[in-house]
């Protein structure tokens, strides 16, 4: 079955503005380096780290299960294919792609650690996902293969591995999807209420995945908003709720015992299920305007290359312009409303370049994506 060409364009369009908006998620200048959906804030608030937060970890959340959704609605689109032939492609679009942009965020960690002005920058930044920031000459060849191999420096990458692996579980998942619907999706969402993430396996994508599996062998439309849709009251129910958990993440006190981190969790689903309908249901004259410009069209060509080059690039250049610009007025926001977008088009200019003069090596690190 094909898909129409309005939904063709919200998929191209949901998956551009995810990744652009995730150098958003990422490119943060809180204290905290490292926020995750239940994180509160362990500085003053104000209106910058207000902002940052209630941008970077509540209205922007909703991004990663609306990929996971689109992937599993994509490829039970196409499930009449062998399943050896299609995991073979996957490797290409997705492992191959995962090994080189790991390596990638390892060589500019590197390269970085060689000077002493730089080498600060990456201390400062703290992004190791095991903890030791000492330069890769100190760490030794294991240390790297294990950054390079299962925890990299570009820490995005960690949706491309786990969606490989739902890849490989597919028919598992088709079958419970086409036999035991109502005992997949409850089990997958308790996993994702429960906040499993096991690193290769957790509960959010697994949910948003099954779940773009069975919308798919349903037949239920992604186009025709649905009846009981009030754009309005999501909207507002969306960015109230993220208001909320934003206040609650600077006032809560973690360290008493209490179900603080829960509260939050909770306010982050809420958050995240709103806001999965209110922009999906709630932004089709957005998607058809941009769809309909030229410039649009080329610029969403380069997701996947946005998503694997701006980890670790936006954090070093978000902490060496902090370091840089502290004598400046507001000058946390400024970065942060500039540094993620300079990313973006630094990126967008890299594909372009790249692909003009190395095509194949274009291709390989894209899994044949944006040609």
């Amino acid at each position: 079955m094909m898909i129409s060409r309005f939904l063709s364009q919200k998929f191209r369009f949901f998956t551009f503005f995810s990744i652009a908006l995730l150098v958003y998620v990422h490119g943060y200048n809180l204290n905290e380096t490292y926020l995750t959906p239940v994180s509160n804030v362990n500085e003053p608030l104000s209106f910058t780290t207000f902002f940052e937060y209630f941008v970077s970890n509540g209205i922007l959340r909703f991004r990663i299960p609306i990929l996971f959704l689109i992937s599993g609605y994509l490829y039970a689109l196409y499930d009449n294919r062998p399943y050896g032939e299609r995991i073979k492609k996957r490797f290409t679009t997705l492992i191959v792609p995962y090994l080189i942009w790991s390596a990638v965020g390892l060589l500019i960690t590197f390269l970085l650690q060689q000077f002493p002005f730089t080498a600060q920058v990456v201390k400062a930044a703290n992004i190791d996902q095991l903890g030791n920031n000492r330069p890769y000459t100190q760490i030794g060849w294991g240390g790297i293969v294990l950054r390079w191999l299962l925890v990299p420096i570009s820490y995005q990458l960690w949706f491309i591995l786990v969606l490989f692996i739902y890849n490989l579980m597919y028919p598992a998942l088709r079958w419970m999807v086409l036999h035991l619907p109502y005992v997949l999706l409850p089990l997958a969402a308790l996993l994702w209420l429960s906040f499993l993430n096991l690193h290769f396996i957790e509960g959010q994508g697994l949910f948003f995945f099954s779940l773009g599996i069975w919308l798919q062998k349903k037949n239920i439309s992604l186009e025709r908003r649905p009846r009981w849709f009030a754009q309005g009251l999501f909207w507002i129910f969306f960015i109230g709720i993220n208001v909320i958990k934003t206040f609650m993440a600077f006032e809560l006190d973690f360290s008493d015992g209490t179900h603080a981190p829960g509260i939050l969790f909770i306010l982050y689903n809420l958050g995240t299920l709103s806001g999965i309908l209110a922009v999906w249901y709630g932004c089709d004259d957005v998607v058809r305007w941009c769809m309909s410009r030229k410039w649009f069209n080329k610029a969403s060509a380069f997701s996947f290359f946005i998503y694997g080059l701006h980890v670790p690039l936006v954090v070093y250049a978000m902490k060496l312009a902090t370091q840089h610009m502290v004598h400046l007025p507001y000058y946390r926001l400024t970065c942060y409303i500039f540094i993620p977008a300079l990313i973006v088009l630094f990126s967008i200019g890299m594909a372009r370049l790249l692909r003009s003069i190395f095509p194949g090596l274009y291709i390989v690190m894209t899994g044949g994506r944006g040609l």
